[in-house]
């Protein structure tokens, strides 16, 4: 698979925004920090952006306990091969208590010595890239964890977070200065 180094779409830069585009990126509040670049590139499409961006918030405060999410999100990245999503979730990941030696063990899958529920998480991530759906066995042991809010939610979450890496990978959404980059061997 051949990319191109240069974003496809790239960012709308603030001299080209029109009053629309100033407020839904006016929407976006905390969230753009040092992700600004999917922000600015996906205000691109008003009418999706518009929509999408309640739909992700949630997901960044739904049921699912902040560490929890940060492993799928990150796993999710990983299997996608998402440089940008990777790179965004690493920050938010230590800012929930994730370590610098757990994000590098996310790349090495659900036995690297995770605690056995981490492992489910992961598990459930490679289970829903590989196959589109969890597997009795592991829908069980996160059944026993999460309720059924949570159990939907952790399912739209990866759904999701595939859309997003898609989209980043295809667009050629460009990492932000200092946001860091998949581990070697991606």
């Amino acid at each position: 698979m051949t990319t191109s180094q240069a974003p496809r779409i790239p960012p709308l830069p603030a001299s080209e925004r029109d009053e629309q585009a100033q407020e839904l990126l006016g929407g976006v509040g905390g969230l753009t920090g040092p992700a600004s670049n999917i922000f600015d590139t996906l205000v691109r499409h008003p009418g999706l952006f518009r929509k999408w961006l309640p739909f992700g918030g949630k997901l960044l405060t739904g049921k699912l306990p902040a560490r929890d999410r940060e492993l799928l999100i990150l796993r999710t990245g990983w299997n996608c091969r998402s440089d940008y999503e990777w790179g965004q979730h690493v920050l938010i990941a230590r800012s929930v208590g994730i370590t610098d030696e757990e994000i590098a063990r996310i790349a090495q899958g659900p036995s690297a010595g995770w605690g056995e529920f981490e492992g489910v998480l992961l598990t459930a991530a490679d289970e829903l890239h590989e196959q589109s759906r969890i597997g009795d066995r592991t829908w069980a042991a996160l059944a026993d964890r999460y309720d059924e809010k949570q159990l939907i939610e952790l399912v739209m979450l990866v759904g999701h977070y595939h859309m997003v890496a898609f989209t980043l990978n295809t667009l050629g959404v460009e990492r932000e200065e200092g946001v860091p980059e998949l581990p070697e061997g991606a």
